[in-house]
């Protein structure tokens, strides 16, 4: 499969946004009372969540070939890790 360049480099944009999103949410959920606010916030989480899968598995099939270094390898480390953080960070809406 060729990789596009300019495909990857927009889920690369676009996961960098939902990773920025997603902290702010966990903080948001942390500092706030309102339990209407902590709803909303943890539905956008999970659908947030479920994005940053879909482009996690969008880069698996593009990092494919057998390159080191290139886009797709960048994207799938990127949503690989914001992936693990969400996963590991997920407790605090437990606390």
């Amino acid at each position: 499969m060729k990789e596009s360049q300019s495909l990857t480099n927009i889920l690369l944009m676009e996961v960098d946004v939902l990773s920025n999103r997603l902290r702010n949410i966990k903080q948001s959920y942390k500092t706030t009372e309102n339990s209407a606010l902590k709803v909303r916030l943890f539905t956008e989480n999970k659908n947030i969540f479920k994005r940053v899968n879909e482009i996690h598995k969008i880069a698996e099939l593009l990092n494919k070939n057998n390159e080191k270094f290139n886009f797709s390898n960048l994207l799938f480390e990127i949503t690989k890790r914001t992936l693990n953080e969400n996963k590991f960070e997920s407790n605090l809406f437990f606390l």
